[in-house]
């Protein structure tokens, strides 16, 4: 997460966990096991406490996401529950890698193996 991929100086590709949880992020704050369900809802990827968890605490390590300051309904933070919202560079990966896929896509539709 924010490296580079070393042959082009761009970003280095965003696992899918990773690009799943940020993109869940872009509406707003979501505290851990919301995360999860936007998720599983929106990707189809069933996440276990412990990868959402750890991707998450490795996500804030490097920057990409935050506690936030209150939850998405402004109250405040509890013990029990903390909620992330993107950073900057957080939202930067997530458009890089987006645009990433769409060059993909677009490949993959000019080889004609989806149609569109």
């Amino acid at each position: 997460m924010g490296d580079t991929n070393g042959t082009s100086g761009s970003p280095a590709p965003l696992t899918p966990a990773v690009f799943h949880i940020l993109l869940s992020l872009t509406d707003g704050p979501l505290h851990g096991y919301a995360i999860m369900q936007s998720v599983e809802e929106t990707a189809g990827l069933q996440m276990g406490p412990g990868t959402i968890y750890g991707s998450i605490q490795r996500m804030e390590d490097a920057g990409l996401l935050r506690d936030a300051a209150e939850g998405p309904s402004g109250t405040a933070i509890t013990e029990r529950r903390r909620d992330y919202e993107l950073t900057e560079v957080g939202r930067d990966s997530l458009v890089a890698e987006a645009a990433r896929l769409a060059r993909i896509a677009e490949l993959v539709r000019e080889k004609d193996l989806i149609p569109g």
